[in-house]
C-alpha cells in the first residue's frame, strides 16, 4: 500500500513509523495511568516502559530469526556462499530483518518481570495496567503492516491490491486486510481491558483475560493470511503453536493457583 512515506524529505518505513507511534502512545498513556493510580514514581515507570521497548524489539527479531532459520538455510543449499563482508550483512539481514509479535510480547514481559521484581514494585498492579496498553500499542502496529504490505492477506476478490509492496509475493492480487482487521481487534480489546481497569474488575488478572481474548483471535485469524514464507509446523502457522502454548499455560496457572496450597509448619510447643 504505502511501504515508504514521505516526510519532510525523508523516506520513512510505514510499519517502522507506526510501530514508533504505538510505542509512544502506550508508553504515556500508561505512564498517565500509573500516576493517576499513584503506582511508582515517573522515573521508575518511563525507565520500565524504555525497557520494555527495548525487550520487545530483541524478543521480536529472535523469534523472527528463529522462524526465519529453514528459509536462510535453503538459501545455503541453492548454492549462496559467504564471499565479502556485505554476503554477512544480507545473511543476517535475512535472519533479523524483520518481528514476531510473540516474541516481542515475550521479550517485553522478561524485560518487566525482571525489572518490577529488582525495584520491589506489585506485580499484580502493574500486569493490571499493562495489559491494556499492549493491545494499544499492537493497533497501531498492524495499521503499519497493512499500509508496510507485511502480513499481507490472503486472495479475496473484494480485498485491497499491493503494487508497492517489499513482498513481491504480495504485489498484484486483491488480499483480504487481515492486518485492518486484527488492529480492529486489538483496539476494541484495549477499550474493554481499560474499563475493566477503571472499574476495578478482575484485580490482578487483566493480562489474563488479554492472553484468554488475543490468543484465540490470533489463531482464527492466521487462516486469514495468505503469507507463506512464515514458519509452519505440520498445518498450522508458529503464531498458532504458540496461541495453543499460551491458553494451556493461562489455564495451567490458574489451575494451579486453584488447587495448590502452600505447605505451612505448625510448631507446637
Amino acid at each position: 500500500m504505502y511501504p515508504i512515506i514521505n516526510i519532510a524529505g525523508r523516506e520513512i518505513g510505514s510499519y517502522g513509523l507506526f510501530a514508533a507511534i504505538g510505542a509512544v502512545v502506550a508508553g504515556f498513556t500508561f505512564c498517565i495511568i500509573a500516576n493517576r493510580r499513584k503506582k511508582g514514581d515517573d522515573d521508575t515507570n518511563i525507565f520500565l516502559m524504555l525497557l520494555i521497548a527495548v525487550g520487545v524489539l530483541v524478543g521480536a527479531h529472535i523469534l523472527y530469526a528463529i522462524v526465519t532459520l529453514p528459509l536462510v538455510i535453503r538459501v545455503f543449499q541453492n548454492g549462496y556462499q559467504i564471499t565479502s563482508f556485505m554476503s554477512i550483512v544480507e545473511v543476517i539481514a535475512m535472519l533479523f530483518g524483520g518481528g514476531v509479535f510473540y516474541g516481542g510480547l515475550g521479550g517485553g514481559a522478561v524485560a518487566a518481570l525482571i525489572y518490577i521484581h529488582k525495584k520491589g514494585l506489585d506485580k499484580g498492579d502493574y500486569a493490571d495496567m499493562l495489559a491494556p496498553v499492549v493491545p494499544l500499542f499492537h493497533t497501531f502496529g498492524r495499521i503499519g503492516c497493512f499500509l508496510g504490505g507485511c502480513c499481507y492477506g490472503m486472495e479475496w476478490e473484494h480485498g485491497f491490491v499491493y503494487t508497492e509492496c517489499l513482498i513481491e509475493q504480495a504485489n498484484g492480487v486483491p488480499r483480504f486486510p487481515v492486518q485492518l482487521v486484527e488492529a480492529g481487534f486489538n483496539f476494541l480489546l484495549s477499550m474493554v481491558l481499560f474499563y475493566l481497569l477503571f472499574k476495578g474488575v478482575l484485580k490482578g488478572r487483566l493480562i489474563l483475560v488479554y492472553l484468554f481474548s488475543y490468543a484465540p483471535a490470533r489463531f482464527i485469524l492466521e487462516f486469514f493470511r495468505g503469507d507463506t514464507y512464515r514458519g509452519f509446523v505440520g498445518a498450522l502457522s508458529t503464531s498458532q503453536i504458540i496461541s495453543i502454548l499460551v491458553v494451556t499455560g493461562c489455564i495451567g496457572w490458574l489451575l494451579a493457583k486453584k488447587f495448590y496450597k502452600p505447605k505451612t509448619n505448625i510448631m507446637q510447643g
